[in-house]
């Protein structure tokens, strides 16, 4: 990490009374950089609890958004405007609409990796971890789910007595894992545990010693008493999972890089503390029925 720019950015950090928060999947020098490291719904609960006036989200477009849905009167900076999740893009708010109607009776779950247009449309969001109680709990037997088809199918299993509706979504990092991958890993290291994430294949996921959000992965392989590894998600969670675990060993499957989220460097930070860029806004209409969305996320997955 260059002292240089990061005294620049910790200088200017104090000036405008700044966080960073970056995702996990990160690359390894922005973490270390960060107030705070996380999954995307944690760091923007961070960020409204915080008292700083300006947030920095080393992340992707959505997570931006979504710290500033929770916290409208911040100023919120994505430092690489161009920083996009392809899954996101997949889901379309007219086509959204134009499944309500061919499904009255359904309720949206929009899982948080969504824009904000596509959450002002959403009965609830949901997260990786909590989109099972989500689907549980909420007052509806049909669901439509958007937009990531193998998280949603992993919630239909785990909610046989609800009729799940897939949105033809996914994420590309995880959806071009296929079970052979995991195998050829796993018989190269027949000790380690594998730990994938539900945004993979049912054919990947059914490999699985543990399912879980990214957070979750983490949080196994610290508490597990096994010492190796295969870890089945973006390879930016084993700077963390290293860091938390220095006597542990973690493989990830070759070509798991997203490379929106590898786009974020330090640079980047100093260029948007400086100039506040790139800011986020979002329309007050729309904002505010996003925030419904999470704001029933919130009770519903209690």
């Amino acid at each position: 990490m260059s002292e240089y720019l990061k005294e620049q950015i910790l200088e200017l950090k104090r000036e405008k009374n700044a966080i960073i928060l970056a995702h996990y999947y990160q690359i390894p020098e922005i973490q270390e950089l960060a107030d705070f490291v996380g999954d995307s719904f944690e760091l923007s609960r961070r960020a409204k609890e915080n008292d700083a006036d300006v947030i920095v989200f080393c992340g992707v477009k959505f997570m931006a958004e979504s710290a500033k849905i929770l916290s409208p009167q911040k100023t919120v900076l994505l430092p690489v405007k161009e920083a996009g999740c392809p899954m996101a893009d997949m889901a379309v708010v007219k086509d959204i609409l134009k499944m309500k109607e061919e499904h009255p009776n359904a309720k949206v779950v929009t899982y948080v990796n969504s824009s904000v247009e596509v959450k002002a449309v959403s009965d609830v969001c949901c997260t990786s971890s909590n989109a099972i109680k989500i689907v549980k709990n909420i007052d509806a037997d049909e669901i439509i789910f958007v937009p990531d088809k193998n998280l949603g199918s992993y919630v239909a299993e785990h909610v046989p007595e609800k009729k799940i509706i897939l949105w033809e979504g996914h994420c590309c990092v995880h959806n071009r894992i296929a079970k052979e991958d995991v195998i050829k890993a796993k018989e190269e290291m027949p000790e380690a545990k594998v730990l994938v994430h539900p945004e993979c294949r049912k054919e990947v996921r059914n490999l699985a010693d543990y399912i879980g959000s990214t957070s979750g992965i983490i949080d196994f392989a610290t508490k597990d008493s096994a010492n190796k590894f295969i870890v089945v998600t973006e390879e930016g969670v084993i700077h963390k999972s290293k860091t938390q675990n220095p006597n542990k060993e973690f493989y990830n499957i070759r070509g798991m890089t997203c490379r929106n989220m590898k786009k974020t460097t330090m640079e980047h930070i100093l260029w948007s503390l400086e100039d506040n860029y790139f800011q986020i806004e979002i329309d007050e209409e729309i904002r505010n029925k996003a925030a419904k969305a999470l704001e029933n996320m919130l009770v519903l997955g209690k």
